[in-house]
């Protein structure tokens, strides 16, 4: 479904740049889930739509920094990531990588003071740092080492690549332009083993990381 979004709000945003309502939110956050987290920075070119500029189209850039402790990764690839019995795992001890990526925007202001909305990652790179991990296959085990995939892909579901972060939110403008902003955040994060370490069904060296947690933040409204 997210993949959805991505051409309809190109396609509104390039057909609304001559009216120029338009304003820039910059944001930043901070996420908590089970023994990880991320923090992260956005930075988000609106068009205002609609008779009372209340719809809100963007696109901007946005920077996410991953870790977690014990972390398990399975298989990504949308051939094996389907079904439970192609899955194998990675177990990453302390997980960490970085990402950035262009973005999508949608948004509604309800009110001067209060907004809601929805963004999602759709293209860029991850970097990171090379860690140990431990490949886990029907009882088997070996080391492996893994960095961060490096480029990142919105498509469909498990036909995403790489680090990609999304939020549905909720802003409360405190000031005129001063928001606290609350999220549900949904990030994938994938790691590549430095060989084709799973062989059956099919060999495969990428290993994904799929979070779900809460975020909370500060948005700028420019």
């Amino acid at each position: 479904m997210r993949i959805i979004f991505l051409p309809f709000l190109l396609g509104i945003a390039t057909t609304t740049i001559a009216q120029n309502n338009t304003l820039n939110y910059g944001s930043f956050s901070g996420s908590i889930g089970s023994s990880q987290g991320s923090i992260y920075t956005d930075y988000f070119h609106v068009w205002k739509l609609g008779k009372s500029k209340k719809m809100e189209v963007g696109l901007g850039g946005r920077f996410t920094s991953y870790f977690g402790s014990k972390q398990y990764y399975t298989s990504a690839p949308a051939s094996l990531a389907s079904e439970d019995n192609k899955i194998d795992s990675l177990h990453v001890q302390n997980a960490q990588m970085n990402a950035l990526n262009v973005a999508v925007h949608l948004g509604y202001r309800f009110s001067p003071k209060f907004g809601a909305g929805f963004n999602i990652d759709a293209i860029g790179l991850s970097f990171g740092g090379r860690q140990s991990t431990t490949y886990l296959a029907k009882g088997e085990s070996q080391l492996a080492s893994a960095t961060p995939s490096t480029w990142n892909t919105l498509l469909v579901g498990n036909n995403d690549h790489g680090t990609l972060n999304s939020e549905f939110f909720v802003r409360y403008f405190f000031k005129s332009d001063f928001a606290i902003k609350v999220a549900y955040q949904y990030l994938f994060n994938e790691y590549t083993t430095n060989e084709e370490i799973q062989q059956l069904p099919e060999a495969n060296d990428r290993f994904r990381n799929k979070s779900s947690m809460l975020s909370i933040g500060i948005t700028k409204q420019f």
